[in-house]
């Protein structure tokens, strides 16, 4: 059966923040669509792909989002996300963005109680209230990954990219840590491997043959492994790794494929790319 979760509450109060949380879990996010909808877009949805419906007073039929509730073949789970008046306001100053019944009530104050006003039964009707008053941007995503989760987003919520590169081409312009291994022994030099890459057993041979590869993985998998914990509570979803030597196709393949693997074995989500080992 479909996972549904149906996220409403206050403007301001977290919702985009909520629906990019349930996006990195691996939810299909869908945004203010009409309530009508509901049940067909459901209908069209792969078997077990977990649903976050996101609608708020933004959506012109949002009036009619307990009868699309109704209408939906399995019983969702409705969201509420709610915080004090005065943090309201200080996140639309912030922000500088409008609120959505700022004209018609008259002010930032009388458009938060008008929108309170209206939301009242619907909040007396969600399945979870949360109140984001004094919460920040990780610690919100660390409630929902832990209520919402699968396992293995629980575990480990950010995914990893180590990426392999020639400086000779130009730093990948999307890497969040560089690390340059130039210093180590280049297998270019040697006519046997100079067309094999980092992936080549010969090549990881001669690579590791090098006594400061061994030093330099050591402290690679140290730093590494100490820093993503610390990326993860500030919330960090994607961290990308790039390994640079002269050309990209032999010590930096070969160093990102031994970084890959060691952040396997901790349990992360590793994505591999070798972006200039097929250069002649």
């Amino acid at each position: 059966m479909t996972p549904v979760v149906v996220l409403t509450g206050m403007s301001g109060a977290g919702k985009q923040t909520a629906a990019r949380s349930f996006e990195d879990m691996g939810w299909q996010v869908v945004e203010n669509i009409p309530p009508r909808l509901f049940s067909p877009l459901l209908a069209g949805m792969p078997k077990d792909e977990p649903l976050c419906i996101v609608n708020d007073v933004r959506s012109g039929e949002f009036e009619a989002l307990p009868a699309g509730i109704l209408s939906l073949s399995v019983v969702p789970t409705l969201v509420f996300l709610d915080s004090r008046d005065e943090i309201l306001i200080r996140r639309f100053k912030e922000t500088r963005r409008p609120h959505p019944f700022f004209f018609e009530a008259g002010g930032i104050l009388p458009a938060i109680a008008l929108e309170r006003a209206r939301l009242t039964s619907l909040k007396e009707q969600a399945d979870l209230v949360i109140d984001t008053s004094g919460m920040s941007m990780p610690e919100l995503q660390a409630f929902l990954r832990e209520r919402f989760a699968a396992p293995e987003h629980q575990q480990q919520p950010i995914t990893v990219t180590v990426a392999s590169f020639g400086f000779k081409h130009g730093t990948p312009l999307d890497a969040d840590l560089l690390f340059d291994v130039r210093f180590l022994r280049n297998p270019y030099y040697n006519q046997a491997l100079r067309e094999k890459d980092g992936r080549d057993e010969e090549v990881r041979v001669f690579v590791e043959a090098d006594e400061r590869t061994g030093a330099f993985l050591e402290r690679l998998y140290d730093l590494v492994g100490w820093s993503l914990p610390h990326y993860i509570a500030e919330g960090k979803a994607y961290l990308t790794i790039g390994i640079g030597c002269t050309g990209g196709k032999h010590r930096s393949v070969m160093i990102s494929e031994k970084l890959s693997a060691f952040l396997k074995a901790l349990g992360y989500r590793v994505l591999t790319q070798h972006r200039d080992v097929e250069r002649r």
